[in-house]
């Protein structure tokens, strides 16, 4: 037997035949990702009071990764596109492939937003960044900071230095705004992409030293 968590009974498997539309304003949102920004999205599960929509008793990530069989749906996807994928998994959370269009430096909320301060203060370039409920910030960098992240904390002194800090790239996901995270809440933007951070984000070096000083001075 399944539970329903936000429309999405506790299975991974889709609604076959179903002809119901996802809701005018998830799919809106999923259009965004695609069509204006060139990002992958897959629909995502949810959770409630712990439990996973997945259906699975000991899921280990409740409410924070892809629904099982549910269809990626491409950069670049229209609107109709969207509707006809996201109407099959109604209330599902939208999830941002890592590695692609993007890697993804993770520290601390508190650190994040500090850094974020920082950084916009000198002028430096940035792309997104994002705040999840779960107290995580998360920064958008150009793809392959994940691999590289060892190295570039190596030289920039960083490496033998334990602080908060963490790369994120291919075959992980992050909950895009305003998606539910965990069932803690909303993702919210700390700053929104546009047209050039979306598809230009910046290389983790520029920003990297900043992060890793901040997190670092920052309180655990």
């Amino acid at each position: 037997m399944g539970f329903t968590i936000g429309g999405i009974r506790g299975t991974d498997k889709p609604r076959t035949g179903s002809r119901r539309r996802g809701r005018a304003s998830d799919c809106t949102a999923v259009a965004e990702y695609t069509g204006l920004w060139g990002w992958a999205a897959v629909p995502g599960a949810r959770a409630l009071d712990g439990r996973c929509s997945c259906g699975a008793a000991d899921c280990p990530s409740p409410g924070a990764h892809p629904l099982n069989f549910a269809p990626e749906v491409p950069a670049g996807a229209r609107l109709d596109e969207v509707t006809e994928t996201w109407g099959q998994f109604p209330g599902a959370a939208v999830l941002l492939p890592v590695g692609r269009a993007f890697d993804v430096i993770e520290v601390a909320e508190t650190a994040g937003r500090r850094a974020l301060v920082r950084l916009e203060r000198m002028g430096l370039p940035l792309g997104p960044v994002s705040a999840a409920p779960d107290g995580r910030t998360h920064f958008f960098v150009a793809p392959g900071a994940a691999a590289e992240l060892p190295q570039l904390l190596y030289r920039m002194g960083w490496d033998d230095t334990d602080i908060d800090l963490h790369g994120r790239g291919p075959g992980d996901h992050i909950t895009a705004p305003p998606s539910d995270h965990a069932g803690l809440g909303p993702v919210r933007w700390l700053r929104a992409p546009d047209l050039d951070s979306a598809t230009n984000p910046p290389q983790a070096r520029l920003v990297l030293g900043t992060l890793a000083y901040v997190a670092h001075r920052s309180p655990a």
